[in-house]
């Protein structure tokens, strides 16, 4: 598959590990959404692609954490509803 931006067909698959804040000073008592994606990577001008995780696109649509998906909230404490699992533990969906 082509580049989206270049048309090159030199890319990579790589590991990632991204963290989604929203924007905003009303950002900032929103969760922190920890998404682990496989990037497609164009070699040649860095356009980087991923696909954002289902559970984790529902806390992207509601603002709120949701069953499953790896968020932080404020203070840096794991959502009582989201997997208990910190930011270094991951999750892979």
């Amino acid at each position: 598959m082509a580049c989206k931006t270049c048309n090159s067909d030199k890319q990579s698959v790589f590991n990632g590990e991204t963290a989604i804040h929203f924007p905003g000073l009303t950002g900032l008592d929103k969760p922190i959404v920890w998404v682990f994606p496989k990037l497609v990577v164009c070699l040649h001008c860095g356009f980087t692609d991923f696909t954002v995780p289902e559970r984790a696109l529902q806390v992207l649509q509601t603002g709120s954490p949701v069953d499953g998906a790896v968020v932080w909230v404020e203070g840096g404490q794991p959502s009582e509803k989201a997997s208990a699992k910190g930011p270094s533990q991951g999750a892979n969906d």
